[in-house]
């Protein structure tokens, strides 16, 4: 069997010790631009380029290195026509609930602010938010989702969960379609937006959803950049209607220097880490889904080119 591994980045030969390792006699091949790849089973990628896409008519199914889809997806009908299948959740789930929770904690119990006081030597205990009414609004409610939800029910927080299609969660208040969007918002302390880039998510976190949102309600944004209008998130955490956010990821990465956000101190920056691809566990999901296609069986995580994701 042969496997041809790319990265955007360039960092392939981690990739290929692990290939080796957990498939013995495994052929892997690279690929550079300009160069006729030889004919191979499958493809693995991530942020591939499009003399390669070319070249990928004839393999089985190309596996992503990742659970995001849109940098592929967005190559439309240069990308071939094999199964696409994504990583599911490979270790990034536990990461994104940590992510999320810490972001949570920090504006619940207060310690930005406590941060500010104690650079001004400031001793001034603050009044503590009730929790029963402080609902965490959950975008997005797939295999990265859930974690968040289960994580934030943990700590007792009452949860909402806002999904394309209708889901039932116990213990969770959930909603589903654009329809029900609105609804959804209206109140929420701090929501948190885990949901795939689509045209249909494109700029849905402007001024007009976010300010459905309580008064100084708080924005973690995990997913993808260009699902938040950033303009509109300034005007917003400026005028003191949000009272501030936790962005992990951006329309332009990486963020600009001139960008408004370095200099917000309301706004906490982390460079697209919140959950990181474990190769090992990556690996192993990729080459158990391989062996079911070589079975004749089917696999989780294809992607639904219509749907996005």
């Amino acid at each position: 069997m042969r496997i041809v591994l790319y990265r955007g980045d360039g960092v392939i030969e981690p990739w290929e010790r692990e290939f080796s390792a957990v498939m013995p006699g495994v052929e892997t091949v690279t690929w550079k631009e300009g160069q006729l790849l030889p004919s191979c089973d499958y493809a693995v990628l991530w942020n591939p380029a499009p003399g390669l896409l070319a070249q990928l008519d004839e393999v089985k199914a190309i596996f992503l290195m990742g659970a995001g889809v849109d940098a592929v997806l967005k190559f439309g009908e240069a990308l071939p026509r094999v199964p696409l299948v994504r990583l599911g959740d490979a270790g990034m789930g536990v990461q994104m609930a940590e992510y999320v929770a810490h972001a949570v904690l920090r504006y619940f119990r207060r310690f930005d602010e406590y941060e500010q006081q104690a650079r001004h030597g400031a001793w001034n205990p603050l009044p503590q938010h009730a929790k029963e009414h402080f609902t965490i609004g959950v975008m997005g409610l797939g295999r990265l989702g859930m974690p968040v939800v289960e994580a934030m029910r943990h700590f007792g927080f009452p949860v909402r969960g806002w999904s394309r299609s209708p889901k039932d969660l116990p213990g969770v208040q959930t909603f589903a379609g654009m329809e029900a969007l609105g609804d959804f918002l209206h109140g929420i302390r701090v929501l948190v937006c885990m949901l795939p880039l689509t045209q249909e998510t494109t700029n849905l976190l402007d001024r007009h959803n976010l300010g459905r949102l309580a008064s100084g309600a708080y924005l973690i944004n995990v997913s993808r950049g260009a699902i938040l209008n950033e303009p509109d998130l300034m005007t917003l955490i400026r005028s003191g209607q949000i009272a501030g956010a936790t962005l992990d990821v951006f329309r332009h990465e990486p963020l600009p220097a001139p960008h408004p956000f370095w200099n917000e101190p309301r706004i906490t920056l982390t460079p697209h880490i919140s959950a990181l691809t474990m190769r090992h566990d990556a690996v192993r999901q990729i080459v158990a889904k391989v062996q079911a296609l070589e079975n004749g069986d089917t696999v989780t995580d294809l992607v639904d080119r219509q749907l996005g994701y």
